[in-house]
């Protein structure tokens, strides 16, 4: 059976729930060892357990990783000083990282610029934006020495088309957009793919998170049509990253069977 050491490690962002917990596992059923990391140590550990499900290689006094197909780092991507600190505990065996997917975000908010409080500013461009600088400058050394890596980024329609009441957030996924590009431009030669994903109206607990608990707003989200779900982004992710040698997916849009753009929505009534 094949080894611990030769199978391919994926670094997920964000992913102790949502869009990020549906991609660890994708890549997991693809045979990736998956790094998942998150806020909520917990939820990262209940999914490690998971992942790391009986029935696989055993580990030995020679390879005591061969068990290992999920590993869990505890942080806060806004914390530049623990991204750092984690990701330097990553041990030989879980190196060089072949796929980073930038999952890790959030929305904070919804209304007039003028009425926003800056506190969900700094949330969300910290996380967002910094949030994935961070963690993607601290990898992108070991995909340059290893002539080799795909990182993924998850923005959002909202990075392709600004709405009103979401002007901060919309800013943050246009920062994405470039940043995307840029680092296109500037890895290609280094044998670095790029992947800009940008998803529509996603089921998840993003709308909570936005409305700040409230449930009943958040569920108001989803009503009247089909939403996509978590899983229909994980399998873009699996697409993009293990397409031919010869091919990049540089950007995908997916939106839901009802939605025509990010706030034009066809729901039906009752």
């Amino acid at each position: 059976m094949e080894t611990t050491e030769r199978l391919p490690v994926a670094l997920v962002t964000g992913a102790s729930s949502g869009i990020g917990a549906a991609c660890a596992r994708a890549l997991a059923g693809q045979g990736y060892r998956v790094v998942l990391c998150g806020r909520n140590a917990h939820r990262l550990e209940q999914l490690a357990a998971e992942l790391n499900r009986p029935g696989q290689d055993q580990p030995t006094a020679e390879d005591p990783t061969a068990a290992a197909r999920a590993l869990v780092l505890n942080f806060d991507v806004r914390d530049r000083e623990a991204v750092e600190a984690s990701l330097a505990t990553l041990r030989p065996e879980w190196l060089p990282i072949a796929v980073l997917v930038n999952s890790a975000g959030n929305a904070h908010g919804l209304g007039p610029l003028h009425e926003n409080d800056p506190a969900d500013w700094d949330a969300m461009l910290d996380s967002n934006v910094k949030g994935l600088l961070y963690v993607s400058r601290a990898l992108v050394g070991g995909m340059i020495a290893a002539g080799r890596g795909h990182v993924v980024n998850i923005s959002s329609v909202a990075g392709k088309s600004t709405y009103a009441g979401g002007v901060v957030y919309c800013a943050s996924k246009h920062a994405v957009e470039a940043i995307s590009e840029g680092m296109r431009l500037e890895w290609t030669a280094l044998g670095i793919k790029v992947t800009n994903i940008a998803p529509g109206a996603v089921q998840t607990g993003f709308s909570e998170v936005r409305f700040k608990g409230d449930t009943a707003r958040a569920a108001a989200v989803y009503q009247g049509f089909d939403p996509l779900q978590a899983e229909d982004i994980a399998e873009a992710v699996v697409y993009a990253v293990t397409a031919p040698a010869r091919v990049t997916i540089a950007d995908i849009t997916l939106l839901a069977g009802a939605q025509a753009a990010a706030t034009q929505i066809y729901r039906k009534e009752g």
